[in-house]
């Protein structure tokens, strides 16, 4: 357990603003830093956050829900939504517009008209440049194309690259973003919220339950996992006694087993290999 809590010391050093679970500790209901990110990516030197809650579950009932990393709203009642992505596999175009989606969806009550839902934006800072084009931002918006003419939806996608440096704002910023070192840092209400985490006893302290309880759900979902394998082997073992019993269709193999038909034809071929 000593050598455990070492390694997690170490660990805790390491972080940087670019990992999302340091990223949503640092920012968890921190308007100040919030607001700083918002005012510089979104070149909106007045803006004024009022609420901001991090790891925000939007439940979808019948399909696929999220969990968004930020979720905050400005006095204008504007919402926004910031991401970070390492990969970028994570930081798709469709997964950008499923999260305005799912916002949108989560924010509209029942009964009230399509004009009651607010202004709208999805902020993915990435690690790479993941447009490819060497931009410090990319500003995403539908447009009417027989006219050139903003298609006024008020939902809006915003790419920062988080590779970009220079003196700009912007380039600042994705170099905080990336010290591991608060000392190293350009901004100081980021660079106090990094050192409470790494240098402070209470932050430390923070930091290492956030750690142990990742761990934990990670040792819970492993388990699961090895319970639906384990669910999936006798799915394919009665599928395979089906099968050598030589009086059942493949697509009736395929209903009682609960196996797609295509693995119960990959069996078939399988035993006469």
């Amino acid at each position: 357990m000593e050598q455990l809590h070492q390694e997690d010391l170490i660990r805790i050093q390491r972080f940087r603003l670019m990992d999302d679970d340091f990223f949503t500790k640092c920012l968890d209901g921190n308007i100040p830093c919030v607001r700083l990110i918002l005012r510089i990516v979104l070149d909106m030197p007045d803006l004024e956050v009022i609420e901001v809650r991090t790891q925000v579950f939007v439940e979808n009932l019948l399909n696929r829900s999220v969990r968004l990393d930020i979720l905050a709203m400005d006095d204008n009642g504007r919402i926004f939504n910031i991401e970070i992505q390492r990969t970028d596999k994570g930081a798709g175009a469709k997964r950008a517009r499923y999260n305005s989606s799912m916002i949108d969806a989560s924010l509209l009550k029942k009964g009230a008209g399509f004009d009651a839902l607010p202004e709208t934006y999805v902020i993915f800072i990435t690690e790479h440049d993941v447009l490819g084009r060497n931009l410090p931002l990319y500003h995403i918006d539908r447009y009417i194309s027989e006219l050139g003419e903003k298609f006024a939806d008020e939902a809006h996608i915003l790419y920062v690259n988080g590779a970009y440096r220079d003196d700009s704002p912007v380039g600042k910023l994705m170099h905080d973003f990336s010290c591991t070192n608060a000392a190293d840092m350009h901004y100081d209400v980021l660079a106090d919220r990094v050192s409470f985490f790494k240098e402070s006893k209470e932050g430390v302290a923070i930091m290492c339950k956030a750690i142990e309880d990742m761990r934990m759900e990670a040792y819970h979902e492993g388990r699961e996992e090895g319970r639906e394998e384990g669910r999936a082997e006798q799915t394919r073992s009665l599928a395979l006694r089906m099968l050598s019993a030589g009086k059942y269709g493949l697509e009736e193999i395929s209903d009682l087993s609960a196996l797609p038909l295509e693995e119960v034809r990959a069996l078939q071929a399988e035993q006469f290999l």
